[in-house]
């Protein structure tokens, strides 16, 4: 029998506005679709706190025995800076900015995506489409909402007919809102515009001659619309009826809400069962933005080099750190918070590497299977996991007391406790046990502290040959150094 036979999943679904069991459409399968970067810039660490709840999901899943397809899409073409339809292309004006392909923007942003997610110890997606390699679906998914009636070409470009739509489907269904509302707080449409309201979206725009990226269809040389390629990726892959889809609070409208009207013009059926979403990361009480440097990026949190936080943190730390909130709620990303998940973190390390010398006894003081059913419990639950945390440091106060001889266990009752806490810990959470590579760590600081040591001694003595060379070789193998007025520091990359 599989777990997920034993085990009730409750999801909150934003469609309902409640918590629902979860029912997969097959029995054993989960299909699950989570919209992905738009790669154009590095990772935000908000965008890194979403991605990491669905990990998170995708891992119980896994666990529970599910057979998972989880698809998550890079948008690499047709997301354009404003919602609006209005504005260049972001991976084109970062081109044009920097004056190279297309192209190598998106590769150097995928690079730096896939580097982040793997130092957080992200599980790869069972597919990751992109845009730019499903331009044929969705041309094809344009030509069927055509031929239903529910959208228009203007001058080369194709838009979704939102009002009539909502003649026949509520539009605003996911976000509750009604279209009323919509055309009562939106501006009367200025004559530049092709589309005949403003609540219309784009599903294919004409490129002006300047526009790099383009692609020939029938109605113009030119590109998708953003919400489309959601929509032609995930029916391509999970069907035109799947489980469970998944993103960013901020995503609930207008993509989220496009992307279920696209799919019933399509094919006349409700194309999610769940949809999830994921909320926000904020930093010291306010919102996260470069402008005003309230602000950090992934690799800061890793070097530490970022004026919020004293020092670095590792990756499992951040990680259990975010983790320690609920993935609806908002998170407030703080050094005071990761110093205190530090500890946390390095408690519960040193409590699994201590389940490996227990000595065990003829009984036990402790419920190992009624404490297992709350962890589960807890997942269950929306995936509660500051409760399985909570749960998790209940056995790591076993664990100490069976040390200290306060508490006893059996030998069967050890290896369950030992099972079930990799499980949790390791299998679900997605942590790693850093006791060896913190040792490592420390005697990578030490010798890179040596050389430093040279570098001052010989700039001193004038030999800029070798203080150029040490530096040189460090940068070769991967660790810069930095110079300051207080002295020179290092990061790895």
């Amino acid at each position: 029998m599989q777990l997920f036979d034993q085990q009730q999943i409750k999801v909150y679904n934003t469609l309902s506005g409640e918590k629902e069991i979860f029912k997969p459409i097959n029995d054993g399968h989960v299909g699950m679709y989570v919209c992905g970067p738009t790669v154009y810039s590095n990772v935000h660490l908000g965008n890194v706190r979403t991605f990491m709840s669905f990990d998170m999901i995708f891992r119980y899943f896994k666990h529970l025995g599910y057979k998972v397809r989880y698809v998550r899409n890079i948008t690499d073409a047709g997301h354009l800076e404003n919602d609006a339809d209005v504005g260049e292309d972001r991976i084109a004006k970062k081109a044009r900015l920097e004056e190279i392909e297309p192209m190598e923007v998106v590769q150097r942003y995928t690079v730096d995506f896939h580097n982040i997610l793997n130092k957080f110890n992200f599980l790869p997606p069972s597919i990751e489409p992109t845009a730019t390699g499903h331009i044929i679906e969705q041309i094809e998914i344009i030509r069927k909402i055509i031929d239903n009636d529910l959208a228009y070409v203007v001058n080369g470009s194709v838009y979704f007919d939102v009002l009539k739509y909502n003649e026949t489907k509520p539009y605003g269904i996911l976000s509750k809102r009604n279209v009323e509302d919509l055309i009562h707080n939106t501006r009367t449409l200025d004559g530049q515009s092709d589309k005949k309201n403003p609540q219309d979206f784009a599903l294919w725009k004409k490129a002006e001659p300047q526009h790099i990226m383009r692609w020939p269809s029938p109605w113009s040389d030119g590109f998708p619309g953003w919400h489309l390629e959601c929509t032609a990726m995930s029916t391509k892959y999970l069907g035109e009826h799947f489980d469970i889809h998944g993103g960013g609070m901020d995503l609930k409208f207008p993509h989220h809400e496009c992307e279920i009207a696209q799919a019933e013009a399509t094919n006349n059926v409700a194309p999610v069962n769940y949809w999830m979403h994921a909320n926000m990361l904020i930093m010291n009480g306010k919102k996260m933005a470069k402008s005003t440097g309230n602000y950090i990026l992934p690799n800061e949190i890793f070097t530490g080099d970022n004026p919020h936080i004293t020092k670095a943190y590792s990756p499992s730390v951040a990680r259990f750190f975010m983790l320690q909130a609920h993935y609806r709620s908002v998170l407030d990303f703080t050094n005071d918070g990761l110093l205190a998940s530090e500890k946390g973190f390095f408690r519960l390390m040193d409590a699994i590497n201590l389940l490996d010398v227990l000595k065990t006894s003829e009984k036990s003081s402790f419920n190992i299977s009624e404490w297992k059913q709350k962890c589960y419990d807890a997942m269950n639950d929306d995936f509660n996991t500051p409760i399985v945390i909570a749960n998790l440091f209940e056995a790591v106060k076993y664990i100490n007391q069976i040390k200290d001889g306060s508490a006893s266990i059996t030998h069967s009752d050890l290896a369950e406790l030992k099972d079930s806490m990799h499980a949790f810990v390791f299998d679900i959470l997605g942590l790693e046990n850093a006791t060896k590579s913190n040792t490592d760590s420390d005697k990578l600081s030490g010798a890179v502290e040596i050389l430093i040591q040279l570098r001052q001694e010989a700039r001193a003595n004038k030999d800029f040959a070798l203080s150029d060379k040490i530096r040189d070789e460090l940068a070769e193998a991967g660790i810069q150094l930095n110079d300051s007025r207080d002295g020179t520091t290092f990061s790895t990359n």
